[in-house]
């Protein structure tokens, strides 16, 4: 996520298999502080840069395709990201498109019911930094 004039905008990306609009998100690295963890699947799926919130916005589940087939329910736990850069090239460059939207283009587009609402309850922190470089 990244504010751009004011206004929040953020960046999503193709699944693999069903081409559809969601966030970038992984499992947990065991040793791996969960944002740290966040923050590596961002740039492995996304070639998004930038500085993780270590409090979590919330969590939602949807259901994962397994690779026989299977669906199993997968609890994600969703850290903003403060996007600083974009890498030209990063390891799911070639499986996946990235685009940057509105709020409300993203929630329209996301599926997953429970992440639409977290993603419409998200609010910036306010901090003297963020002013000063705004």
């Amino acid at each position: 996520m990244t504010e751009s004039g004011g206004s929040i905008r953020l960046l999503m990306i193709t699944s693999r298999e069903t081409r559809r609009w969601v966030i970038p998100k992984g499992n947990r690295a065991r040793g791996i502080a969960p944002h740290i963890a966040a923050a590596q699947e961002a740039f492995e799926e996304a070639g998004a840069l930038g500085v993780p919130s270590p409090t979590a916005l919330g969590t939602y589940s949807y259901w994962k395709r397994l690779k026989d087939g299977r669906f199993k329910k997968a609890m994600v736990e969703v850290f903003p990201l403060a996007v600083e850069s974009e890498a030209d090239e990063w390891p799911e460059a070639g499986e996946r498109e990235r685009r940057w939207f509105s709020l409300g283009e993203a929630i329209e587009l996301l599926e997953e019911e429970e992440l639409r609402s977290l993603i419409a309850s998200f609010r910036p922190p306010d901090s003297a930094a963020g002013r000063e470089n705004g």
